[in-house]
Order: C-alpha cells, then structure tokens, then sequence
C-alpha cells in the first residue's frame, strides 16, 4: 500500500490512465476486427472502408502510447497487403 500522499495520488492517476487506456485499446481491436471481417468476407469496397476508419485508430493508439509505433505500423501494413491480394 502507497504510504505518502503522492504515491497514493499517483496509484489514483494510474487507475484513471487504466481506465481511458483500455478503451482505447478495445476501440483498436474492434476496428482491426471489422477490417478482418471485411477481408474474410471477400469483400474489397468493404475491407477498405473498414481500413479507412481503422487506420486512424491504430495510428492514433501508438501517438498516445497504447501501442507501440512498431506494432501499430506493422498491423497497418498487414492490413493493407490483405486488402491488396483481394484485388487481384
């Protein structure tokens, strides 16, 4: 248990952060999830629109440190091959 009053602070912040972060990261599986849906459907006008709001997302989930740029980047461009092989 936090002794001082700053550390007892600082586990009521840390709660809060939880808290917004985990929504935050459930926003990013569910929209990672509708673009895989998409995609599994066979469906290419579907997928990218899916991508479309996705993308935003995923970026958005590293610059606020959800994830990490890496991941975020490289779920981006899994995505996108995906998509690409729908094509053709």
């Amino acid at each position: 248990m936090a002794n001082t009053k700053s550390a007892r602070k600082a586990t009521r912040v840390i709660a809060r952060r939880t808290e917004v972060n985990k929504n935050r990261r459930a926003l990013l599986r569910s929209s990672v999830r509708k673009v895989e849906e998409a995609i599994a459907s066979g469906d290419r006008a579907k997928a990218l629109a899916a991508f479309k709001t996705a993308e935003p997302v995923i970026m958005r989930a590293a610059q606020r440190g959800v994830v990490h740029k890496s991941s975020a980047s490289r779920k981006v461009s899994r995505l996108s091959k995906r998509i690409a092989k729908l094509g053709k």
